[in-house]
């Protein structure tokens, strides 16, 4: 073969390949082509982290420096979003109130997702008598509403930060546990389970190698779902007095002036936008990642950041050898 020929088949190699980035690159790549609105979703998940973690820098007045204006005064240049009813901020308030719904949306949510995990897998993969007995907890776990759990939890522990994380991470997790045993159950049966227990791979790694990974985007649904659902959850119990206590500013909390809404209508409409658009936009990403993470929808390609190396390989191989036939 010319070297003429070498070099052109080494260009056609080069082009067939696609190029592989690192997982998270990759996903961030198809994140921005692929899904629009996941990527907007993104961006105000990310807009509430900075301000969570830079409050202090963004915020132009402490969250309780009070009669830094007058009180219920409407919004102007000094005071962005006007002022409350003793003449706090609302602005650097509402900064703040993002560090609040960060902690609680992300404590609440991870504990959850690793409650549900641990339930839902052992529950659909155990089976048997094991898996009636998990199930019927969780049947009479869920027969008592949501929020008459909160309140009545949240009166025998008292309110805080801390305590409305777990609580709420408790409540998630297992009624979430449900989904992910379901899924559990979808899978166990299929060749490459069967397959592995054949060989004698120990329960353990069994879950962890091919189990966990198939059933990952349920999770990640959850997790976001819960993320968001928590942070709308501590606003109701804020704002019914059971949640964080004032003087620290939870969105949920700021609702609660009702009786200066009427005078001050800013007071109701900055916590309430902070609160819609943080959660569309936690939802929309959690969607976009459900879609570009779950091994189904990428079509057998190996690991879940992009073409394996092992396929990278072979296809090496194939177009080297139709090269050199040519």
């Amino acid at each position: 073969m010319t070297e003429g020929a070498r070099v052109a088949g080494s260009t056609e190699i080069s082009k067939a390949i696609p190029k592989h980035y690192p997982f998270f690159i990759d996903l961030l790549i198809r994140l921005v082509r692929q899904k629009p609105l996941g990527t907007v979703g993104g961006v105000i998940v990310l807009v509430l982290f900075l301000v969570g973690i830079f409050a202090p820098l963004l915020a132009p007045f402490g969250f309780n420096e009070i009669y830094v204006g007058g009180p219920l005064e409407q919004p102007s240049l000094n005071h962005l979003m006007g002022t409350d009813n003793i003449g706090r901020d609302l602005f650097s308030r509402i900064v703040y109130g993002a560090r609040i719904s960060m902690y609680v949306g992300l404590g609440a949510s991870t504990i959850g997702a690793f409650l549900a995990t641990a339930i839902g897998t052992i529950s659909g993969y155990i089976g048997g008598k094991t898996d009636i007995v998990i199930q019927r907890l969780v049947d009479a776990w869920m027969c008592f509403p949501a929020l008459f759990i909160l309140l009545t939890v949240m009166a025998i522990v008292g309110p805080g930060l801390v305590q409305v994380t777990v609580v709420l991470g408790i409540l998630y997790g297992i009624g979430s546990s449900r989904i992910v045993r379901s899924t559990v159950i979808s899978i166990k049966n299929n060749t490459y389970i069967e397959a592995a227990r054949a060989i004698g791979c120990p329960v353990s790694k069994t879950l962890l190698r091919h189990v966990l990974p198939n059933i990952m985007a349920p999770i990640i649904i959850l997790f976001t779902i819960n993320m968001g659902a928590a942070i709308l959850a501590e606003a109701s119990i804020s704002f019914l007095g059971f949640g964080i206590p004032p003087p620290t500013p939870s969105w949920g909390g700021m609702l609660s002036e009702t009786r200066f809404m009427l005078q001050a209508w800013w007071l109701a409409i900055w916590p309430g936008i902070a609160l819609s658009i943080v959660v569309y936009g936690i939802n929309m990403l959690g969607d976009a990642l459900r879609d570009l993470l779950d091994p189904r929808l990428r079509g057998g390609l190996g690991r879940y950041g992009g073409v394996s190396k092992k396929l990278i390989k072979e296809n090496k191989r194939q177009i080297a050898r139709a090269t050199i036939k040519n």
